[in-house]
C-alpha cells in the first residue's frame, strides 16, 4: 500500500485522571494515537461534552495530529480514575459520560466508507446509543477493510452476547491473557491456551487473533501461520495503553505490508517503550 493507511477508532474517548495529573485515553483512541505516531491518517470518532474536559480533549488531538468526528452531547466528557499499583491500573469508569452517547452521523459514516482499518471495544457499547453507532458504522467499513475488534474487559461493562455480536463483525479479535481465562468458560470452552484460540479464530473466521500476555509473552494467529515473541524486560512506568500501542502497531504495519511476524516485532516494540512511560500517549522519539 502506497498511499497512508486510513486508521478510525470508535468508542470511549476520555480522561485518565492519575493522582495528581490527568491524561487522555480510551481504548479504541490509544490504537489510533500509536498508528498516527506511526504514519497512519488517525481519526477518532466519539462523543464529548461541552465543559473543559471536552475542549482540552480537542486540543490534545490537534497537537498529535489525529483527526476527528466528534459530536458535543448534553453528557460530561468521560474520564476514568486510575490507581497505579506497581504500575499495574485499576480503574473507576465513571458512567452517563458524553461517549455512551455517541450519536450516528453522515459525517463518521463517510470517514468510516474509507477506512483501511476500523477500531472498536465492548466498553463503548456498555449503552444502547453508542452501541448502536459502533454496530451501524461497521457496516458501511469497506468489505477488505480491517475490523479490530479489542474486547477490553472493564468491570461489569460486557455479556456474551454483546462479545459474539463483535466477533462476528470483526476480522481481527484482540484478547489478553486474563480476558481469555474469562470469556473461555462462558464460551463453553476448555483446554490450552493455543486450542481456545484456535477454536475462536475458526468458529469466527478470523484472519488474525492478537493474545498478549503481559511481561511473559504475546502470540499472533494469523491465516495458516503464527508468531510467539517474549515480552521484553524494562523498567516500567506503567501499563496503562500498552496493549492499544501494541494493536495500533500491529495494524499499521499489517496494513503498510509487514508480514507477520514483522507486524509482531514492531507492535512487541512499541508496546515495551510505552510501558518505560506515563500514560497511553507518550511522544514518540524523534526517528
Amino acid at each position: 500500500m502506497n498511499k497512508r493507511p486510513v486508521i478510525v477508532g470508535i468508542g470511549e474517548l476520555l480522561w485518565d485522571v492519575f493522582p495528581g495529573e490527568k491524561k487522555a485515553g480510551g481504548a479504541p483512541i490509544n490504537l489510533v494515537y500509536h498508528a498516527s505516531q506511526l504514519g497512519a491518517e488517525g481519526y477518532a470518532v466519539s462523543a464529548i461534552g461541552n465543559d473543559a474536559f471536552g475542549m482540552e480533549i480537542l486540543q490534545e488531538l490537534d497537537k498529535n495530529h489525529i483527526g476527528y468526528c466528534l459530536e458535543t452531547t448534553k453528557h460530561p466528557t468521560g474520564s476514568v480514575k486510575v490507581e497505579l499499583t506497581n504500575g499495574k491500573p485499576a480503574y473507576t469508569i465513571i458512567e452517563g459520560v458524553a461517549w455512551d452517547y455517541i450519536p450516528l452521523v453522515q459525517k463518521a459514516i463517510d470517514l468510516v466508507k474509507r477506512a483501511d482499518a476500523v477500531c472498536f471495544g465492548t466498553l463503548a457499547q456498555r449503552s444502547p446509543v453508542s452501541r448502536y453507532t459502533i454496530s451501524t458504522l461497521l457496516a458501511y467499513a469497506p468489505e477488505n477493510a480491517l475490523r479490530f475488534f479489542d474486547i477490553n474487559l472493564r468491570q461489569h461493562y460486557y455479556s456474551k452476547e454483546l462479545i459474539e455480536a463483535c466477533l462476528k463483525k470483526a476480522n481481527a479479535f484482540k484478547i489478553n491473557d486474563e480476558e481469555l481465562e474469562v470469556i473461555a468458560p462462558i464460551f463453553g470452552r476448555k483446554g490450552n491456551t493455543d486450542t481456545i484460540c484456535r477454536w475462536f479464530m475458526d468458529t469466527y473466521r478470523l484472519r488474525y487473533l492478537v493474545l498478549t500476555a503481559g511481561s511473559k509473552y504475546s502470540t499472533i494467529y494469523g491465516e495458516g501461520e503464527k508468531s510467539t515473541i517474549p515480552t521484553p524486560q524494562v523498567t516500567v512506568a506503567d501499563t496503562v495503553g500498552a496493549g492499544d500501542a501494541f494493536s495500533g502497531a500491529f495494524a499499521y504495519s499489517i496494513l503498510t505490508g509487514s508480514s507477520l511476524r514483522e507486524a509482531h516485532q514492531k507492535a512487541v516494540d512499541i508496546a515495551a517503550y510505552v510501558c518505560t512511560k506515563n500514560g497511553a500517549w507518550p511522544p514518540y522519539p524523534d526517528k
